[in-house]
């Protein structure tokens, strides 16, 4: 079978054969018809220099992606809840199965035996994977290949975030950065019951594909006082009750800040870049609480799944490029240039 391979630091992607794969105990193989590509793959892989020293996102050279949806090919001795011809999606991080991080479904924070696809084992950019099952979620008939592959981490990562927010009716919300993450998180707040939706972004094309797949209520390409002022007349000087910054620059991140109201709430997604702000200014004396978000939880990814299909939302209205496997430099390249939505891969 065919798989990418990314060349670190060399921004550019390899297409090589690989032996297709046979499950052991507790493993499937999927058949991929969708994997989609992460701003951690560019940032972590694709620029290696932009990335943190974390073990995490330390590639061992493994077929790369990290968002895939398939069909079950193959099953090994154990497996329990799929059989051939199921559709799932894949939950991209698996663990040691026993700490207590764990057993609480929030894989990602597993210290003891944590491996992500893509990253230190085999992942979605080829033609079958080989996944745990513990790691596959039931993809619902309603939803398509490409929105399981979307959640499987950029929507089910601002997902968790609004829910650490407790988004609902009672909300505007102030979106920075209007990339897949951006994109996924007004689509999915609009779903959870927010009255109104503002997102700003430096690139005119994602605020338009915003716009027109009604990810936002209100867009504009603009930054720092330009965009605040832009937030202030939208809500009438109000300002916004929770804000989430999802592009890691360190200016959007003040501006998230500075479009929050006072006693709102900002929660920082985007990684990179630096947080460098006058705290009693922009904190304290507007009683604000700022937390972190990072992936999200097995169990609120298999809920994401069941509600998508029970609202009607498809993600995938947010991709903007899709293009076989034999393109997949082509592809990396595009998402590199951030300035269209999702790019995805699907079957040729």
């Amino acid at each position: 079978m065919r798989g990418a391979v990314i060349l670190m630091n060399k921004e550019r992607v390899e297409l090589r054969d690989f032996p297709v794969p046979c499950p052991g105990p507790g493993q499937v193989v999927l058949k991929v018809m969708a994997s989609a590509i992460c701003g951690s793959d560019l940032r972590a892989i694709y620029r290696r220099d932009a990335a943190p020293e974390d073990p995490a996102e330390m590639y061992r050279n493994v077929i790369c992606g990290h968002e895939p949806a398939g069909v079950v090919a193959e099953v090994g001795p154990g497996v329990v809840r799929f059989k051939q011809g199921d559709r799932v999606c894949v939950y991209h991080v698996t663990g040691c199965g026993v700490c207590r991080h764990c057993r609480q479904g929030t894989v990602i924070s597993c210290q003891l035996a944590r491996s992500a696809y893509g990253f230190q084992r085999d992942g979605g950019m080829g033609e079958y994977l080989l996944a745990e099952e513990q790691s596959c979620m039931p993809l619902p008939d309603e939803l398509s290949f490409e929105d399981g592959a979307l959640i499987a981490c950029g929507a089910g990562t601002a997902y968790e975030a609004l829910l650490r927010a407790g988004v609902s009716g009672d909300d505007r919300v102030f979106i920075t950065g209007l990339g897949p993450v951006g994109l996924a998180m007004g689509m999915i707040a609009q779903k959870l019951g927010a009255c109104q939706i503002i997102g700003v972004d430096i690139s005119e094309e994602r605020v338009g594909i915003a716009k027109r797949i009604g990810a936002v209520t209100d867009g504009l390409s603009a930054v720092g006082d330009e965009a605040l002022r832009f937030v202030q007349e939208k809500t009438g000087g109000d300002l916004c009750e929770a804000s989430f910054d999802c592009s890691g620059a360190t200016s959007a991140r003040t501006l998230a800040l500075r479009g929050t109201r006072r006693w709102g709430q900002c929660t920082l997604i985007g990684m990179g870049g630096r947080l460098e702000i006058d705290v009693d200014e922009l904190m304290v004396f507007k009683q604000l609480t700022i937390r972190s978000s990072w992936v999200t939880s097995l169990g609120h990814m298999e809920d994401l799944c069941g509600r998508a299909a029970r609202w009607g939302l498809h993600l995938d209205k947010m991709i903007t490029e899709r293009l076989p496997l034999g393109e997949i430099g082509n592809a990396y390249a595009i998402a590199n240039a951030a300035q269209s939505g999702k790019v995805c891969i699907v079957p040729d």
